[in-house]
């Protein structure tokens, strides 16, 4: 079988990746930063990089300008477990008070059908945060969990979604799946997902339909990397993910069917671009700047020099 992948959120800043980065681990418990770095004469220029976890989860920030703007149609459920932390309310507050300051409030802090305490947030930077107190009866789920919200052209195909990545990801797993009351639907003949979630590798992921258009849809700002060992998993993720209806792009950037933007990278890139060989890892950017899917040979070759 299949190893799974590594899922890695990647989060693309004007100029703030490092000062979010900070501010990110400084509310969440189990979050540090790996490593701060500097890429060279990118077609943004010279770029800003940052590797962190929160909760235990590893995220990879860019600061390279204003290209793209981050919006709710990729959030990040943050679930407040009382039955793993009594604590669970007050550090759900806590958070959301920080994240809230300078930032806008979608859904307010409060308690829903769903929750006895939920709310919604776009934070200073424009990352959106879903912050729930979690129902202990309910299947454990991770600290994070990235969600996807189906809108606009995208209204309507959060199942398929779903089906689509369990079918490109080995090992994957179905998890809950409810569908919105006719009355919410906002009209329209198809079923609407009004939450689901399923496993990736060993990321679980959540979907959703939403009834109204909201003018936004997924874009770069927020993309995921795949972390790849071998050159065939680098060829079967690219393939893929880019199929029918798919765009492939440079440096290992993909757009999938729905728009949603995924980054094909093998897992030894990482560590040649942390080389503190400034000529080694002069060269293996410009080997990757120059490709579209990655190639782990070529790579190999230009960090050695060969």
């Amino acid at each position: 079988m299949q190893a799974r992948p590594r899922i890695i959120p990647h989060l693309w800043f004007d100029k703030e990746a490092l000062e979010a980065a900070e501010f990110y681990t400084s509310l969440f418990p189990q979050s540090r930063t790996l490593h701060v770095g500097t890429i060279h004469d990118t077609p943004s220029g010279d770029t800003d990089t940052v590797v962190f976890e929160l909760a235990g989860q590893t995220f990879q920030a860019i600061s390279a300008g204003p290209s793209f703007k981050f919006n709710p149609s990729i959030s990040f459920i943050v679930n407040f477990d009382p039955s793993r932390d009594e604590q669970a309310r007050a550090r759900l507050d806590e958070a959301w008070q920080a994240l809230q300051d300078g930032g806008q409030v979608l859904m307010p802090l409060d308690e829903y059908p769903f929750s006895k305490r939920y709310g919604w947030v776009q934070d200073r930077y424009g990352v959106s945060w879903q912050m729930i107190l979690s129902n202990p009866e309910g299947d454990p789920r991770p600290f994070l969990v990235p969600c996807l919200l189906f809108t606009d052209g995208n209204r309507g195909r959060a199942r398929e979604a779903g089906e689509f990545y369990r079918s490109v990801f080995p090992d994957s797993e179905v998890g809950q799946l409810e569908f919105s009351p006719p009355e919410e639907s906002g009209g329209g003949a198809d079923e609407l997902v009004m939450f689901s979630d399923f496993r990736l590798g060993d990321t679980w992921f959540a979907a959703m339909d939403s009834p109204i258009e909201h003018g936004f849809g997924f874009n770069e700002a927020i993309s995921f990397i795949v972390e790849c060992r071998s050159q065939q998993e680098v060829d079967h993720y690219w393939e893929e993910l880019s199929a029918d209806g798919g765009e492939k792009g440079p440096c290992g950037w993909l757009k999938d069917r729905y728009g949603l933007c995924w980054q094909v990278v093998p897992a030894e890139l990482f560590g040649m671009l942390e080389d503190p060989d400034e000529e080694k890892v002069a060269r293996v950017t410009q080997a990757f700047l120059s490709m579209s899917k990655l190639d782990i040979e070529e790579l190999r070759r230009a960090y050695s020099g060969g």
